[in-house]
């Protein structure tokens, strides 16, 4: 298949890592705990199985996390890809109420609704909540999905529906511990 002309053109067009939630200033914290995924290593290639739906099945992986720190109430996460053409990376998931004693969750645990009770689905970059998986412009190159688990103190106080913003004003100052797993998929 030939190139695309439009991904080739915006190839050096990124949001950038710095964009990420990762880097907001009001929630550093340690990364006192490790988040894995029995699909992909850090920083590898995720499997075709978690495609968006445009191109795929689209289902969230499986993941696990080692113990958070201690008074840690919920866990939220946050799936983005900073690789995308724009200002600001896109949000792939969006998940508060996730129970820190689950350790884990299985594929497919972030669909809308979805299988695990207490999980909050927030509204993603396309306005979707739920998982959205990678479907980088055909020839941009590699995409990374960044997933960044976050220990709360307390639960967050947001509406339902809510957004990114609302979810970053709700966890400041409440952010104990933090773990983070990048994916990469790149549709040539």
């Amino acid at each position: 298949m030939p190139a695309n002309p439009l991904g080739v053109a915006l190839r050096n067009r990124r949001a950038g890592h710095h964009t990420l939630v990762w880097a907001h200033p009001d929630l550093q914290a340690p990364e006192n705990f490790t988040l894995t995924s029995p699909a992909f290593e850090h920083e590898a290639p995720m499997p075709e199985k978690y495609r968006g739906r445009v191109f795929g099945a689209n289902i969230s992986p499986a993941l696990s996390w080692t113990e958070p720190p201690s008074g840690t109430v919920e866990l939220a996460l946050v799936v983005q890809d900073p690789d995308v053409p724009l200002g600001k990376p896109a949000t792939h998931a969006l998940a508060l109420g996730i129970d820190p004693a689950l350790a884990g969750l299985p594929d497919n645990a972030l669909a809308a609704p979805g299988p695990v009770p207490g999980i909050r689905h927030g509204r993603g970059g396309l306005g979707r909540r739920g998982w959205t998986g990678p479907m980088p412009i055909r020839s941009h190159g590699p995409h990374s999905y960044v997933f960044q688990l976050f220990a709360l103190d307390r639960i967050p106080d947001v509406p339902a529906g809510f957004t990114l913003d609302q979810t970053i004003t709700a966890i400041t100052g409440h952010v104990i511990g933090r773990a983070r797993l990048d994916g990469t998929y790149e549709n040539p």
